[in-house]
């Protein structure tokens, strides 16, 4: 026999009924953030502290990788900001300083007691080598005036420009890009993929050409030689074995120096499309030659023969291009970049990018920057399907002066600089 209850017992009270249920949407609610969370974070891994999970690791114990702390709707499917300070009090008080790499997101740095410092650039770019220094400087600084202190770095989702910067910064500590890199990716994520973009492994690269170690001094920073500012004129640009596609858009920008600024924005410099240039067509004006010029030679020590010592024919009229499809487009007036550059490839002007890259022009060498599919950054389905299996995107630079070219101290100096007829 069961116990009958009444109406008025079976019918909470109107604020009873209310109260309970806010209750059941404060659960429901932080049930779906929870998973919401996990869901954002995908592969990168997370930590369980007090009670708290969050999208962290710790690369080494005094690096800290996370995603960014944030508040109000974003605190839904990223880090609150309440709890990763909560955590960060509880396990490093005092001692720990944060490194915001976002430019779309901040944050009042008094949440963290001021310790806050800000290296900005764009999400799936690249930073200019200086503040890659100015970042490795400042983080080892901090480190060095007390073993008990850490760097916490972060991003938005805190994968690709943190790893970024964090394999900048493990490279500065003595380690090979390629081990930096590897290191980063067992240890933030659980599939090993830390940084994924070409470019952004292709600074790091860079970066550790730039470096040069002291051979008895254990403890000491390495000597840092960042390249002279170097200007290249872009002549061409062509994509080799494309299909189902007869014209590419392409914008080409380079990020600018402000004044009084860390930042710096990317400003288009010329944008165009390539085509296809069919059998026969001759362009009197095209470049045939390369002048190679032998590095190393004395400023002012002359040579013997005021000819260059090499001379080598290109095969950009051969016949052997016509065998595949291949878009190109020809600047009549050479563009004229400088420093860090990006050239983003759309389906239409207006949209549908296809892919991009980012280089740097003082690593530029023989005046040729060739990029296959896997070099190329944010290649999705409708990139890959025009991109046959040889597919090779080729910048073509103009002349370089061979006493104000740029060296790197890793660098090999077999190769040489070329200029163009």
């Amino acid at each position: 026999m069961g116990m009958k209850l009444t109406k008025e017992e079976a019918m909470p009270a109107p604020g009873k009924l209310e109260s309970l249920t806010l209750q059941h949407q404060l659960v429901r609610c932080l049930s779906n953030s929870f998973y919401i969370r996990n869901l954002v974070s995908k592969q990168r891994r997370r930590m369980l502290v007090a009670g708290y999970d969050l999208d962290m690791s710790y690369i080494t114990n005094c690096i800290l990788a996370m995603s960014f702390p944030a508040e109000r709707m974003r605190a839904m499917y990223r880090n609150p900001l309440w709890q990763v300070k909560s955590v960060l009090d509880m396990r490093h008080p005092e001692h720990y300083k944060i490194y915001n790499l976002c430019i779309e997101e901040h944050y009042a740095p008094s949440h963290f007691y001021g310790r806050v410092e800000r290296y900005p650039f764009d999400d799936n770019h690249v930073p200019p080598l200086e503040m890659v220094k100015l970042f490795c400087e400042s983080v080892q600084s901090w480190l060095k005036s007390d073993p008990e202190n850490i760097a916490v770095i972060h991003c938005m989702a805190g994968k690709g420009r943190t790893g970024l910067m964090v394999s900048a910064y493990l490279v500065y500590c003595g380690m090979s890009a390629e081990e930096a890199l590897q290191v980063y990716a067992h240890r933030r994520t659980t599939n090993n993929e830390g940084v994924s973009i070409p470019s952004q492994r292709r600074y790091v690269g860079y970066w550790e050409n730039c470096l040069s170690f002291p051979s008895e001094v254990d403890d000491e920073p390495p000597e840092v030689n960042l390249p002279q500012t170097c200007s290249r004129e872009l002549r061409r640009i062509r994509c080799y074995d494309t299909r189902s596609i007869n014209k590419i858009f392409f914008v080409v920008s380079e990020l600018q120096e402000i004044p009084g600024q860390i930042y710096r924005p990317s400003i288009e410099v010329s944008r165009s499309s390539c085509k296809q240039i069919k059998k026969g067509y001759s362009r009197t004006s095209s470049p045939r030659y390369y002048l190679s010029f032998i590095e190393g030679d004395e400023e002012d020590k002359k040579s013997d023969s005021d000819e260059p010592r090499v001379v080598v024919q290109m095969d950009t009229e051969s016949s052997i291009l016509y065998q595949k499809a291949y878009l190109e487009y020809y600047f009549d007036k050479p563009v004229q970049v400088t420093g860090d550059v990006r050239v983003i490839f759309y389906q239409k002007m207006n949209g549908g990018r296809l892919f991009y890259a980012c280089f740097n022009t003082a690593f530029i060498k023989n005046s040729l920057l060739q990029l296959t599919v896997r070099d190329l950054d944010k290649i999705g389905k409708k990139g890959r399907s025009i991109c046959g299996p040889n597919f090779c995107l080729e910048l073509l630079f103009g002349p370089a002066n061979a006493k104000h070219s740029p060296s790197t101290p890793h660098e090999n100096h077999d190769h040489d600089n070329h200029d163009v007829l």
